[in-house]
């Protein structure tokens, strides 16, 4: 699947922060392609309100 970071993580927990960082974003509009694994899903969906998902 594809995510790609809409909105900042400024201001955000720092748990939501830490996550997005380990899914590999770093900047705004930056994307990755990562494996559909379990972990994977709960990680996004912990941030899920900061990225954009494509299946």
């Amino acid at each position: 699947m594809k995510i790609k970071l809409v909105r900042s993580v400024i201001g955000r927990p720092e748990n939501q922060v830490k996550t997005v960082q380990a899914l590999g974003l770093r900047k705004i509009g930056q994307t990755r392609e990562v494996n559909d694994t379990p972990a994977m899903r709960g990680m996004v969906n912990t941030v899920k309100h900061l990225l954009e998902v494509q299946e």
